[in-house]
């Protein structure tokens, strides 16, 4: 515990000293692919982060992670966010939150600006944690299991013949098995004709593992009513983005046309942008980003607007360890609907990509064994990246 009692001069009585945000430092990380992988919308060859650290004025640190272009999240922390909260009180983020709200509530109400507070967040959230000496799934309201099941994310496309290409898939899926992943996310939205081959292959090879498909808003209403029927017969438990996000209300006649669930949410932020997002109705999985969405604070909010509508919600995790601890904090704690003897458990999302800033950049990271994850017990979201890797991947760092 870093809170100190101290001595009030004015009455001579014991009272707690309040931290202070004393600097907030951003690091923007960049790794060269040795080989470009894509999915429906773009190809990457290479791996960009943007990373937040919040310094109290003890020395206590919080690290949080921003989901987003990263050098433009970074000026909007380092120009916009950041000079609000120095010297305000870390533990309170709901305050801290709505303070950045409103500063910038004219102009930023999604989008970038709101990628930039969510790493702020995740970075309060931590050190909020740390200084009461409790896991960021405690203040979360407390973790329901001690271990998540995952699902690996990967599977994406190479720029290689397309026979070559789903021999790749399969054989690099044979290795997520053979891991222990018991369930497994594969990329769809090249074409039609490829996509049902992949879609069918993948339940022909791994008739026992559950299987989730991700176009990453590949698809028309007509293509995605297609694709989803081959998920359908093809046993899959999820059908993800099967649309554009700019289209919320093509999703309920979608979910009209096949016996799939639609799950989404990635691109979307704020309670307000998932109010309206399930309000058109369609969606059976909602899936925020806790590094985009606007932060762990604002992702329980989002959590309870989806459990008043009886949706269910399964985090999406993209990026470093800081997001993905983020997102199994977020999991552990969560009440599944409507609830019975032996509920279903939600999958914690696992990319397995190449990023070696996910995987070499820390000295405490999570367990990940046999398909499932250890919920870190540690104050804080229980990731600590390690300062000379880290400086190994920085092409520019600001502080405030």
């Amino acid at each position: 515990m870093s809170i100190t009692l101290t001595t009030n001069p004015a009455d001579k009585t014991k009272v707690k000293a309040r931290p202070m945000i004393k600097h907030i430092r951003t690091y923007l990380l960049r790794h060269k692919l040795d080989e470009s992988f894509g999915f429906s919308q773009w190809h990457y060859d290479t791996r960009n982060a943007l990373l937040i650290e919040i310094e109290d004025d003890r020395g206590n640190i919080g690290w949080g992670e921003c989901y987003g272009p990263s050098e433009v999240t970074q000026s909007a922390v380092h120009s916009i966010y950041a000079p609000l909260l120095i010297g305000w009180d870390p533990l309170k983020n709901e305050a801290a939150w709505q303070h950045c709200w409103r500063a910038s509530l004219d102009f930023a109400r999604s989008g970038i600006m709101m990628g930039a507070m969510s790493g702020l967040d995740m970075a309060m959230f931590d050190l909020k944690g740390k200084l009461l000496g409790v896991s960021a799934s405690e203040l979360m309201g407390g973790r329901r299991v001690d271990k998540l099941e995952c699902y690996a994310t990967g599977m994406y496309f190479r720029k290689i013949p397309e026979n070559d290409l789903l021999d790749m898939i399969l054989e690099e899926a044979r290795g997520y098995v053979d891991q222990g992943f018991k369930a497994m996310k594969i990329k769809v939205g090249k074409n039609i004709e490829f996509d049902k081959r992949q879609i069918r292959a993948m339940r022909e090879a791994f008739p026992d593992v559950r299987l989730m498909a991700d176009s990453n808003h590949a698809y028309d209403l007509p293509e995605a009513i297609e694709i989803g029927r081959v998920l359908e017969e093809c046993l899959f438990d999820w059908f993800e983005e099967p649309l554009s996000p700019q289209h919320p209300e093509l999703f309920a006649k979608l979910a009209d046309k096949i016996d799939v669930p639609i799950a989404t949410g990635e691109c979307e932020q704020t309670r307000w942008g998932f109010q309206k997002l399930l309000g058109a109705g369609g969606v059976h999985i909602v899936q925020p980003d806790l590094a985009y969405c606007g932060g762990p604070t604002e992702a329980l909010k989002i959590r309870a607007i989806a459990s008043s509508l009886g949706i269910n919600t399964i985090a999406h995790a993209w990026g470093t360890m800081l997001n993905l601890a983020s997102a199994t904090h977020f999991l552990a704690t969560n009440h599944v609907e409507p609830g019975r003897a032996e509920p279903s458990q939600p999958l914690l999302e696992v990319d397995r990509t190449p990023n070696p800033m996910r995987d070499e950049m820390y000295s405490t990271t999570l367990e990940i064994k046999d398909g499932q994850v250890a919920v870190p017990t540690a104050p804080g979201l229980g990731v600590e990246p390690d300062r000379k890797a880290l400086a190994g991947f920085c092409i520019n760092q600001t502080e405030v």
